[in-house]
This record gives structure tokens, sequence and C-alpha cells, in this order.
């Protein structure tokens, strides 16, 4: 699979853990760097606070993003993850439990590229990841990197 980074931004250690083993469980084996709140999420898209220093045209392979989010929440974030010319084109997923129309439809408004629902089992969980993966890791073709 494609060897770009993985930007998941969960700030439950659960979750963290179960996709983490979904990853392994389908053989996904990106690098995968771990934000716990959206602040965190966006120093580490645009080379801030901790990050400070990386490079922040380096854009990861796609971008998991949960809603609910200590801080700076995922919308804010996707919000202005779109409206940067550096991680405008990034692919963004959002991985989330909630299940209220209007996230789904202002994530779409903002530019996701897609919504998914975390599954409460593990079995669909990993079947979830799967499919993200494949998709989003080899069989899309996203914008060229800008190193």
């Amino acid at each position: 699979m494609n060897d770009g980074v993985i930007l998941l931004v969960e700030d439950s250690e659960d979750d963290v853990d179960l996709t983490m083993r979904a990853f392994k469980k389908n053989n996904i084996a990106n690098p995968v760097v771990v934000a716990r709140d959206g602040a965190e999420a966006l120093d580490y898209l645009f080379g801030a606070g901790k990050f400070e220093g990386r490079n922040a045209k380096e854009t990861p392979a796609v971008v998991l993003l949960d809603l609910k989010l200590p801080k700076v929440d995922g919308l804010e974030v996707l919000r202005r993850l779109r409206a940067d010319d550096r991680t405008k084109l990034t692919p963004v997923v959002i991985l989330t439990s909630s299940r209220e129309e209007k996230d789904v439809v202002e994530a779409y408004r903002l530019g996701t590229n897609g919504y998914v629902r975390k599954p409460v089992d593990f079995i669909e969980f990993i079947d979830a990841v799967r499919g993200l993966g494949m998709y989003w890791l080899l069989l899309n073709e996203g914008p060229p990197r800008m190193n």
C-alpha cells in the first residue's frame, strides 16, 4: 500500500488501540501519527507546537478525523484544513461515532472526502478499516505530493 503517513485524530485511547489493531490485522503498515485533540492535529498539519520544524508541505496520505474532540472539534479542524493551500487537497475521512445528521451535512459542506460511522463490533470495525485502507491508500489517486 501507499507508504504515506496516516494522521489519526482521536481522543479515545480505546478507539486508538482498536484502530491500530485493525490496521495491523489488515496489513496496513503505513506510519501512523496520532493526534489526541484538534489542536494537536492542526499543529502536526501546519508544523507548529511540538511539531515545529516539520515540513508542512508533506501532507498525510489520509487524515482519519473524529468529530468530538477536546480543544478544537473535528469540524473546525476540517474547516482550517480546507482553508489552507497546503492542506486543502489532503484526503480527510471523518471516522466518528456521531449519528447526528447535522454533523454529516456539515462535514460534507466543509469538504470531507468521506464519512464513516465507527461500528461497535470489532469484526465490523476491522472490515471498515480494511475498506478505508484499500480505497484511500491503494486505489485512490490522490493529489501530487508537494515536498
